[in-house]
């Protein structure tokens, strides 16, 4: 079993959680680890959804019997938003009882948002869960072999752990992405829903076009836009929008999209082993990064400092930079780069100096697949990819 990194001691000393992540990132497992002692009730579990379903007020009840019987104050409640209108119960036992903490977990907020649910007003903090990230798996992170399986199988624990991972991928997406959201009854048109989908997976680490992917999944512009919206509500996928404050050149406005995960990309377009040196690899590299930092900024936001925001930036003249760490007091940007740092040229940097013209102080970085840390002549510094992660999860990437 790994050991996760993420740490819910500091808010439950002051209020209850919301924890929120795909399925099979790890957050039954996890808190069962954690909270052995709390009471746990499952809402997957069709006699006790039925049970809450009949009568709310069964929630008190078993918390008076739990209480009775137990020291410990926590209750988890396992994907809370089957039944959204229980939340008014748990707002009513946190007023009853201040030393209670309700552990809430989802891996969609779709229902909770749109369906106007009690969302506990301040009394409850908000976190996600994202599939393995370095920290967790850094033993078995450690050369160019590891990090081709890490890109292809992606990080969910089942299936990085998996003796046929590919096997279990393939259950994921089909069981999962697909047959999830048909249960959940989040679209109308399945078959369209599903062409898109695999649209996604095409279209994961570049600019969207709605029209392009709506033309390609066969279903109208606008629909594309809801359905994005629901792999973002559902936290199959997320956008990167882009950085637009640089006067003198003029930026695209269209996000970029990503999938939540490198190895569910593989799974919804059927492929196996990524290898360094294909043009897919380039696009999977960049997207493991991608995912590394906004896990990180999750989990370990730098001490002390503003959040930072997450963004790429391109101009309409075609200089780009993948991505841009950007708040009130600092500006980083990262340009990721899936080839050794001995092979770097000018032309590599070219999309971090146009950028630093409009951004001087911007702190500029290259991420690069092997080679040694140090300081280009333009200012530039170049981290290989093991490097940039230690820098990355020990904060010193975000120091001055």
């Amino acid at each position: 079993m790994h050991k996760r990194i993420l740490d819910l001691s500091g808010i439950l000393k002051r209020k209850s959680v919301f924890l929120f992540g795909p399925r099979q990132t790890g957050k039954s497992t996890w808190l069962k680890t954690h909270f052995p002692e709390a009471l746990y009730i499952n809402l997957l579990a069709k006699n006790v959804f039925d049970d809450y379903v009949r009568r709310a007020s069964a929630l008190e009840s078993d918390i008076e019997i739990f209480r009775r019987k137990s020291q410990s104050s926590v209750i988890i409640i396992d994907e809370i938003q089957k039944l959204p209108e229980l939340l008014d119960e748990v707002h009513n036992q946190i007023e009853l009882d201040k030393k209670l903490r309700f552990i809430l977990t989802g891996s969609s907020a779709r229902k909770l948002k749109r369906s106007g649910a009690n969302l506990l007003g301040g009394r409850a903090s908000w976190r996600n869960m994202f599939p393995l990230v370095y920290p967790e798996i850094k033993d078995s992170l450690k050369n160019l072999r590891d990090l081709e399986r890490r890109l292809s199988i992606g990080g969910l624990p089942s299936v990085f752990d998996s003796e046929k991972p590919f096997e279990d991928l393939e259950d994921y997406v089909q069981i999962y992405l697909s047959e999830e959201i048909k249960a959940e009854g989040l679209v109308r048109n399945y078959e369209g829903f599903h062409r898109f989908l695999l649209t996604s997976a095409m279209v994961n680490a570049r600019q969207v076009n709605f029209t392009e992917v709506a033309n390609d999944a066969q279903v109208p512009p606008r629909t594309v836009h809801d359905y994005f919206q629901i792999l973002e509500d559902t936290l199959i996928g997320f956008m990167l929008p882009p950085f637009t404050e640089t006067p003198s050149r003029k930026a695209v406005a269209s996000a970029k999209f990503y999938l939540f995960d490198t190895g569910v990309v593989n799974g919804l377009l059927g492929r196996r082993n990524i290898k360094a040196g294909t043009p897919e690899f380039g696009d999977f590299f960049e997207h493991f990064i991608i995912a590394e930092v906004r896990a990180c900024l999750s989990y370990r936001p730098p001490a002390d400092t503003p959040p930072f925001q997450m963004h790429y930036w391109r101009s309409t003249s075609k200089f780009e930079v993948d991505l841009i760490l950007q708040n009130r007091d600092k500006t980083i940007a990262v340009e990721i780069k899936s080839k050794p740092s001995l092979t770097l040229t000018s032309k590599d940097c070219k999309g971090l100096m146009a950028f630093s013209e409009d951004v001087p102080k911007a702190k500029k970085i290259i991420v690069t697949l092997e080679g040694r840390h140090q300081i280009l002549e333009n200012g530039v510094e170049c981290l290989p990819v093991f490097d940039f992660l230690e820098a990355l999860w020990s904060g010193e990437l975000f120091l001055s």
